[in-house]
């Protein structure tokens, strides 16, 4: 559910882009006007929108359900969690390495407490008024109309789910969604190879700067009004940078613990950015933590589905993002994806990580139920069509190879009904005891 709720891509070319969290899954994005809107220590980033596809490097993970929710129903307490219950190996005497599903568990507990401390007494999140800004009093809608017009152009159905929003939410959403995709396009982007480390400082740098209430440019206004309004945290955005930061020094991931939280920062940020934006509905029975993990469980499969999309792409650049010690187990290499030939050994292990990418979808599916009523709809779009490409996997006989699996502009609108139909159902209610006698 996560934005990484929120992956309906709808690009110009009617593939589903790469995801979700919002990025990918909200579709491919150029970053317009650069010479305004970025900061002057970024290269330009225009170029034709040929030029701007950009593949997300998503993650495998373990087929193990310890890496899928906090709680495995979708409503369990936290302390239930085979998150926390997971053993910790020991580095040295007296040091203990933490697991990196332990870390975004930790981030998940903070996000989820800051949102129940803004609920409203009528369980609404109390939404601040705008900011006001020095300068020009139109820029602030000036900027909240740049990034709606962004998602309209290059996230065509995401957008129109974001239309049965509220406006304050709406707006927020499109905010978030276009910080995310510059932040992408610095290590993504057709200027990436002139990004540094340092470039990468500056810009968290800037990102602390809008926080506090000091935008850079008209689209960090945007955001900086709706980290102002929301409670939403500065820490996920920062993770999804440290990310980029690990995509300008690795490609490759030899363990799931590696993998895993590269899969948080890359994906799962942006449904703990957006959780508090979309909103839980008040008829919700479930724990605020059991959503947000929710959200993370879609980032993750819908990182996953990137990854066994885009093996062939991906190993044409050097780079293999599915983990090293699974590909040994399975009799494969480095060089097998090289010389991509589809062999019975690479069937059996594909079929191995479609499964576990099904299991990451069953387990947000738990909590897209339990957004706000307006905000269902384009995460299950979102949800619904990303599985698709693992059935067009298939279709290709597990060819990630030399061939792309991509869901038909066909199959997208005949999806669009039936998430807006699930959409509409409500959360489900806790059966007391005395009902169930």
């Amino acid at each position: 559910m996560s934005a990484t709720l929120l992956r309906v891509a709808s690009s110009p070319s009617l593939e589903v882009s790469n995801s979700t969290g919002l990025h990918d899954s909200f579709g491919v994005v150029k970053l317009v006007d650069s010479s305004r809107f970025l900061c002057r220590d970024f290269v330009s980033v225009r170029a034709k929108k040929s030029d701007l596809k950009k593949r997300w490097k998503f993650c495998s993970l373990s087929t193990d359900m310890k890496y899928a929710c906090v709680g495995q129903s979708g409503l369990e307490s936290a302390s239930n969690s085979p998150l926390l219950t997971n053993v910790l190996a020991s580095t040295a005497v007296g040091e203990v390495a933490v697991s990196s599903e332990q870390k975004v568990y930790d981030v998940v507990l903070k996000q989820a407490s800051l949102v129940k401390r803004k609920l409203s007494s009528t369980g609404e999140l109390e939404v601040k008024p705008e900011i006001v800004l020095p300068g020009n009093s139109s820029l602030l809608s000036e900027a909240y109309d740049r990034c709606g017009e962004i998602c309209a152009e290059y996230a065509k159905t995401f957008y129109l789910g974001t239309l049965l929003m509220t406006s304050e939410r709406r707006r927020a959403i499109w905010a978030i969604y276009v910080w995310c995709r510059r932040t992408d396009e610095l290590v993504d982007g057709p200027n990436a190879s002139h990004i540094t480390a340092a470039a990468m400082d500056r810009w968290e740098s800037r990102l602390e700067e809008l926080f506090q209430g000091r935008p850079f440019d008209m689209l960090d206004a945007a955001l900086s009004d709706t980290v102002a309004k929301f409670p939403v945290d500065i820490q996920p955005f920062k993770d999804m940078i440290e990310g980029m930061r690990m995509d300008l020094k690795k490609s490759r991931y030899k363990t799931f613990d590696e993998l895993y939280l590269y899969c948080y920062y890359v994906a799962g940020t942006v449904g703990l950015m957006s959780v508090p934006v979309m909103g839980i509905s008040t008829h919700s029975q479930a724990t605020t933590e059991s959503v947000y993990n929710a959200a993370l469980a879609l980032g993750i499969a819908n990182q996953l589905t990137n990854i066994l999309r885009d093996v062939g792409e991906d190993a044409g650049r050097g780079r293999v993002y599915l983990p090293q010690e699974e590909l040994a187990l399975a009799g494969l290499s480095d060089d097998d994806i090289f010389a991509g030939k589809v062999t019975d050994k690479w069937r059996s292990f594909m079929k191995s990580q479609i499964k576990r990418a099904r299991m990451f979808f069953d387990e947000a599916e738990k909590g897209v139920m339990e957004l706000n009523e307006a905000s269902r709809w384009p995460v299950w779009a979102a949800l619904l069509l990303y599985r698709q490409i693992l059935d067009e996997i298939e279709a290709n006989d597990y060819n990630n190879f030399t061939k792309r699996a991509y869901v038909s502009k066909t199959k997208k609108f005949l999806s669009l009904p039936l998430a807006y139909a699930r959409s509409m159902v409500p959360p489900a209610r806790k059966v007391s005891h005395e009902m169930k006698a």
